[in-house]
């Protein structure tokens, strides 16, 4: 009989104290309505109170999504505003530029929709698209060029979740970002830092470097840094709707600038150009759809299906550890087994997942206890799987079965950002989106003041083997494989119980995956769920270990069984939301990952 213990041990997470009186919502004064930048809002990782809350990675976009909610927005609606902000203040993670993945809640029918906004390749795109001379490119390469440009859905996806679920428009809620792009925000040591490390590739394009570079240096941290050619493109983007990007000038600009990407000369940069077509802007669609759902210690977990790989493999994930009691388990066991149920969903993700557009997913197979148990059975508490693990085959489960080929995991930019916000009225958003790498392809459109995305090298380049088939190759329309993990957790009543979400690449699957299993089984606080040091195993032969967990002395007992260890400095960036049983919400985000997170309600309580 399998443990039943995640009731007692959800209950007691959700009442667990949280030491912080909470973030006030910024005043009136903090949110100028002209004449230059008002005072940077402080950032604190968590905040307890009523009427809603926001989570997010900066300060001054988590500001922008509370005045929406102050003034009577919803939980979509603010959402979209501290996205929007995002575009202004992490522009190397997210912006109009790139996509992402929208998962809502809605209070009055207790149900959790979702919706897709992925980019899609052009309608010209075949298998070939990163092959020269038949040979990859090298990713590098690709990268920084017009062939890794997808048509962009974070546009899109804004207008279908106000039209759906919001109660502002458009204009109202770009409000905030458009100021804060033309009067400016603060310059820290994260944009600071991110800048340097893209410093190279953003001077083989002048209207990256003219924007990121001003004067040809690097940003100064503490100076103001403005926007405002970001500013005008929302200003257009208000008044004439999205249709301004995907049937107007703006989508003329994108697609003339992918089809012929405007690189420095001198710079000795082979920019390959793309074929994105105005066509292709005008066919974009987001898509509304049911989102999966995983039950777990009597609790419902609802994330995106494919093309997000995210809700599969944490799903299937969180099945293989549905048997095991990690309430009681110690620390070494505890990780020994989210390590070996991440490699098992992992393998599976790489033979099974793709584009359900364009390829036969087995999303209600991979999710299945059935096929969990049949994969369960391989984990040994005193051995170790060997990476790349073969896939199984959730359509017809054998027990312990290690046939086929190992699909080894493609590589995802390791930006991204997450926010999550919740009103007074109950509704919770859980939104992951993104350019890809950090930076993206690193080419901003002339005058508009945004990056173009890298999206479309989340495809495999190339088959792993040519006898296997693989479900992440390109094609027209085409959207790839993503690791986004939006989620949102409900009781049995169907109501709120934690929304959370990660950037971090493949690595976003276990960023979830451990801090849910340290929230809803280790009794962890939502806020200390996030910060404990991480491991990220993803069907390779070494397991990622943040220095936490490299430094101690639960590494060599796992070493012991047989892992293989790699450092890695950082994993993943958690924000999230809690709701307490009295009605207030609790936000929370990162202490010092990318620099810190900002958590904010808009009355705090004790």
């Amino acid at each position: 009989m399998r443990p039943r213990v995640g009731r007692k041990l959800t209950v007691l997470a959700v009442t667990a104290l949280v030491v912080s009186s909470g973030a006030a919502a910024p005043s009136s004064a903090a949110m100028p309505q002209g004449g230059g930048p008002g005072p940077t809002p402080a950032k604190t990782p968590v905040a307890v109170g009523h009427g809603g809350a926001v989570s997010s990675v900066d300060a001054d976009a988590s500001a922008a999504g509370i005045e929406v909610l102050r003034n009577g927005g919803n939980a979509v609606d603010a959402a979209v505003a501290t996205a929007a902000a995002l575009g202004v203040t992490e522009p190397y993670s997210a912006g109009i530029g790139g996509g992402g993945y929208f998962v809502h809640y809605d209070a009055g029918s207790r149900t959790v929709r979702t919706i897709d906004g992925r980019e899609t390749a052009p309608l010209t795109a075949d298998s070939g698209l990163f092959l020269e001379n038949g040979a990859p490119l090298p990713f590098a390469e690709a990268v920084s060029s017009g062939l890794a440009v997808g048509t962009p859905g974070t546009p899109a996806t804004w207008q279908r979740a106000l039209d759906q679920w919001g109660s502002k428009s458009l204009r109202t809620v770009l409000a905030p970002a458009q100021r804060l792009a033309r009067d400016g925000f603060t310059v820290d040591s994260t944009f600071r830092a991110q800048t340097a490390a893209n410093e190279t590739r953003f001077r083989h394009f002048p209207d990256t470097a003219e924007l990121f570079l001003p004067g040809g240096e690097l940003p100064v941290v503490g100076t103001t840094f403005k926007n405002p050619d970001l500013a005008r493109t929302y200003a257009e983007l208000s008044g004439k709707g999205v249709d301004a990007l995907y049937r107007g000038g703006i989508g003329r600009d994108i697609v003339n600038t992918v089809n012929k990407p405007p690189v420095d000369p001198d710079s000795g940069w082979n920019a390959r150009p793309g074929e994105l077509s105005t066509r292709d802007l005008a066919a974009y669609r987001t898509k509304l759809q049911a989102p999966t759902r995983t039950s777990y210690r009597g609790l419902d977990v609802y994330a995106m299906a494919p093309s997000s790989s995210g809700g599969t493999t944490v799903g299937e994930a969180l099945n293989i550890l549905e048997r095991t009691d990690l309430s009681r388990a110690d620390e070494t066991r505890y990780l020994h087994r989210l390590i070996e149920a991440s490699r098992i969903a992992f393998a599976d993700r790489g033979r099974w997942v793709g584009d359900p557009a364009f390829e036969d997913v087995p999303t209600k197979e991979l999710l299945s206890q059935r096929y969990a148990d049949s994969r369960e059975c391989l984990i040994q508490d005193d051995a170790v799987l060997t990476s790349p693990l073969a896939p199984g085959d959730p359509r017809d489960p054998a027990a312990c079965a290690t046939g086929g080929t190992a699909a080894p995991t493609t590589y995802e930019g390791e930006s991204t950002t997450h926010l999550t916000t919740a009103d007074r009225w109950g509704n919770v958003v859980s939104y992951t989106l993104t350019i890809e790498q950090t930076g993206g392809s690193g080419i901003t459109v002339p005058g508009r003041g945004f990056l173009l995305n890298n999206e479309l090298t989340d495809f495999s380049f190339a088959p792993a083997n040519p006898a296997v088939h693989d479900p992440n190759l390109p094609g027209p329309g085409k959207r790839p494989r993503s690791s986004m993990a939006p989620t949102i957790v409900l009781d049995r009543h169907d109501r709120p119980v934690v929304a959370l979400g990660s950037p971090g690449g493949s690595t976003i699957i276990t960023t979830v995956l451990q801090t849910l299993t340290g929230f809803l089984d280790r009794g962890l606080p939502l806020a200390d769920a996030i910060a404990a040091p991480r491991a990220s195993q993803r069907n390779t032969a070494r397991t990622d270990l943040e220095p936490g967990l490299y430094d101690s002395a639960v590494r060599r007992k796992l070493e012991a069984i047989g892992h293989s260890f790699q450092a890695n400095p950082e994993i993943g960036a958690t924000t999230a939301v809690q709701r307490l049983p009295d009605g207030r919400w609790v936000a929370a985000a990162e202490k010092t990952r990318r620099g810190g997170g900002s958590a904010m309600v808009v009355r705090p309580g004790k």
